[in-house]
């Protein structure tokens, strides 16, 4: 396991102190972060680095817990900060057992490129091998970026992480609806009274309409105001380390 696994990188106009509290403090950062449902601070003697409970609530009736243990950097010359964190899991149910990453802030101008890279080790043999490299990784990489752009959204304009949430799945509702129009008779019965006197010598117009309907629905772009993962880089543009900061928590003396 190494830190060659994912990355994710958004450019957000808002000031440095205010992500960095976003980002940091477990109230502020559970609401934002698709993955998480809880996040708490655990008690720390006196030197000791942040320890952290985390869950995801993966059904209603289902939740998976994990621990982790956090540092911080808030000084550098250049006015980069880092926070680097080691995480696992003992539940039997999380196919996620290990793992490490690092979150950067570079101030850029108006903003901050806010990104991430992180790599964990999957439980379950060669089967949880496989399921990691088809599902669960794709996944984490969707969902990082989702909640990238929507902690953006809270930043920048002021949506709520709450009503981001609700934008998106109204928007995912509209976009469904019109494809299942389109798909089902409805949709040709529809674009044939739309074409009213000359539906009978324009029909051949109607599946072209259809296609372009559901073209649209499934790639234009989202909404202004709706999280989106694809407006997060997902390769950094230069090579990226793993912060020194990472390695002091991979290898404590």
């Amino acid at each position: 396991m190494g830190l060659k696994g994912l990355y994710i990188e958004a450019r957000i106009r808002a000031d440095l102190d205010e992500l960095w509290a976003r980002t940091q403090e477990p109230s502020q950062h559970q609401r934002w972060d698709l993955r998480f449902t809880e996040i708490d601070y655990l008690p720390r003697g006196e030197g000791e680095p942040q320890r952290f409970r985390y869950a995801t609530r993966v059904l209603p009736f289902l939740t998976v817990a994990g621990t982790g243990v956090s540092a911080g950097e808030r000084e550098r010359p250049d006015g980069t900060r880092t926070s680097a964190l080691r995480f696992s899991s003992a539940h039997p149910l999380s196919l996620l057992a290990e793992g490490s990453g690092y979150w950067r802030y570079v101030p850029d101008g108006d903003g901050v490129r806010f990104l991430t890279g992180y790599d964990y080790r999957p439980r379950w043999g060669a089967f949880g091998a496989l399921a990691d490299r088809l599902v669960l990784r794709p996944l984490m990489g969707w969902a990082t970026a989702w909640s990238f752009d929507r902690l953006r959204l809270w930043l920048e304009r002021g949506i709520t992480p709450e009503r981001a949430l609700l934008n998106w799945l109204a928007e995912l509702t509209v976009r469904a609806l019109v494809i299942a129009f389109a798909c089902t008779g409805l949709g040709l019965g529809s674009a044939l009274r739309l074409l009213g006197p000359f539906a009978a010598s324009t029909a051949y117009l109607c599946p072209l309409l259809l296609t372009v309907a559901i073209c649209l629905a499934l790639f234009k772009a989202p909404l202004a105001r709706t999280p989106a993962a694809r407006r997060c880089l997902r390769a950094p543009s230069t090579r990226v380390r793993a912060p020194r900061l990472l390695h002091t928590l991979e290898n404590p003396r």
